[in-house]
C-alpha cells in the first residue's frame, strides 16, 4: 500500500530525504543502502493521487551522463501528466557515489556515468551494478514499499539513460511492457560514449559489450512492442549518439515503431520537457492494453 505516513524520518528501512505534495500527489525522494552497489543510494519516486487507491503503473525514468535523480524530477516535468493518467515516476541515480566509490577526471566514466552496466573489471566491479541495482534491487523495493504494479511497468530514459532503457527492455521484455527514450545512445559499441566506458567496465569482452548495445540487441530479436524514440536534428552530440544505425535497423527488422526526428531541437531538458507527456501517454496506453 502507499505510504501512510510520509513525515517519519525513515521508512521500511529507507531514509526520507524530502517530500513534496505535488498535482495531489507525493513527489519523494529516498536513501538506502543498496547491498548490489555496496553503498548508500538515493531515488526520486513520484505516486499520483489515485495510489492512495490501488496500485498503479509505473515507468522508469533512467538519466544521463553527470545527472542524479534530481535532474528529470525537476526539469522533465513529468509529474503533472503523471498524475492525470495515474501512473508512478521512477527516478534513479545514474551511479554510486561516495568518497571511497571510484570515479575519473572525465566526465563521462565513474561516478555519474554508470550506463546501467554491472562492471566485471576493477575498480569498478564492486560497485558500479546499475544493471542488477536497477532490475533486481530497486525494483523489490520499489514494489515492496509503494503501491506500484508489478505487472505494469515501463521505462524510458534520456541519453546515456535512453541506452539504459532500451537495452534493459530489450532485454527484460517480460518485465517492461512498453519503451521508449529521447535522444539515446544507441550504438554506443561503435561510439565514443560506449567504447571507452565499456573498455573499462568490461575489459575486452565483446559479449558484454553487444549485449548493451541497443542497435545489435535489435538486430538479434524485435521487442514485442512498440517503440518510441524522439530526437533532436539540433541535438550537438548526434555523432555520438548515432541515431541513424538504429532507424536502419528498425527498418530492416521491421519493428514496430517510431523515430521522430524533431526539426530545431538540442539534447536539453526544454526537449525532453516538450514531448515528454507523448511519452507518458504512449507508456500508459501501452500498460493498459
Amino acid at each position: 500500500m502507499v505510504l501512510s505516513n510520509l513525515n517519519r524520518e525513515r521508512v521500511f528501512g529507507m531514509e526520507i530525504v524530502s517530500k513534496n505534495k505535488c498535482f495531489g500527489g507525493i513527489q519523494g525522494v529516498y536513501k538506502h543502502y543498496s547491498t548490489v552497489c555496496q553503498c548508500n543510494m538515493t531515488f526520486a519516486l513520484f505516486l499520483p493521487p489515485s495510489a492512495k487507491d490501488t496500485s498503479v503503473p509505473v515507468l522508469w525514468y533512467l538519466s544521463g551522463l553527470t545527472c542524479t535523480h534530481e535532474n528529470a524530477m525537476v526539469k522533465a516535468g513529468a509529474q503533472q501528466k503523471a498524475a492525470q493518467l495515474g501512473i508512478a515516476l521512477v527516478f534513479p541515480d545514474t551511479s554510486p557515489r561516495g568518497k571511497d566509490i571510484p570515479d575519473h577526471e572525465d566526465y563521462d566514466l565513474g561516478q555519474g556515468a554508470g550506463f546501467y552496466v554491472d562492471a566485471s573489471e576493477d575498480p569498478w566491479k564492486q560497485n558500479f551494478q546499475m544493471k542488477s541495482y536497477i532490475v533486481q534491487e530497486l525494483q523489490d523495493i520499489v514494489m515492496t514499499n509503494f503501491s506500484v504494479d508489478e505487472n505494469a511497468q515501463g521505462i524510458t530514459g534520456h541519453s546515456m539513460g535512453g541506452h539504459g532503457a532500451l537495452t534493459l527492455a530489450f532485454l527484460y521484455p517480460e518485465k517492461y511492457r512498453s519503451v521508449s527514450a529521447f535522444s539515446p545512445i544507441v550504438n554506443p559499441s561503435k561510439s565514443e560514449w560506449g567504447q571507452k566506458q565499456f573498455k573499462a567496465y568490461f575489459g575486452d569482452n565483446p559479449e558484454c559489450t553487444d549485449q548493451h548495445d541497443a542497435t545489435k540487441l535489435l538486430a538479434q530479436n524485435n521487442y514485442p512492442g512498440d517503440i518510441l524514440i524522439d530526437q533532436g536534428t539540433k541535438d550537438q552530440f548526434l555523432d555520438l549518439l548515432r541515431p541513424r544505425e538504429f532507424i536502419s535497423v528498425m527498418n530492416n527488422t521491421g519493428q514496430k515503431g517510431t523515430f521522430n526526428m524533431r526539426e530545431g531541437y538540442d539534447h536539453s531538458y526544454f526537449f525532453v520537457a516538450s514531448f515528454i507527456d507523448d511519452h507518458i501517454e504512449h507508456h500508459f496506453q501501452k500498460l493498459l492494453s
